[in-house]
């Protein structure tokens, strides 16, 4: 494991440390831990940026997406949404009649 020196602002510091107080555990593993957290946010975000610039790209080209898939997939999506909605529970009203 390497080590980095991290100067932090004193509001920072303070409360990094108040949270590993309350979480029982070294302020350095919740900042390691943050860290990572970040860093995998930032390498979904450049995944989630790559596809739509290459969705973008092949828009109106014969790699975009099939007309008859699309149409498909938005009925799917439709359905599905209202299968969803349907199987529901019904909430109880005060008076325990259902709604």
């Amino acid at each position: 494991m390497k080590n980095f020196h991290l100067p932090l602002p004193e509001q920072t510091y303070t409360r990094l440390r108040a949270e590993a107080n309350r979480a029982q555990v070294p302020a350095t593993a919740l900042a390691r831990e943050a860290v990572d957290w970040w860093l995998r946010l930032q390498s979904r975000k450049a995944r989630q940026d790559a596809i739509a610039a290459y969705a973008a790209e092949m828009a109106g080209t014969r790699l975009d997406l099939d007309a008859h898939l699309e149409s498909a997939a938005i009925e799917h999506l439709i359905t599905s949404d209202k299968s969803t909605a349907s199987s529901k529970p019904k909430r109880k009203t005060q008076r325990g009649t259902r709604r």
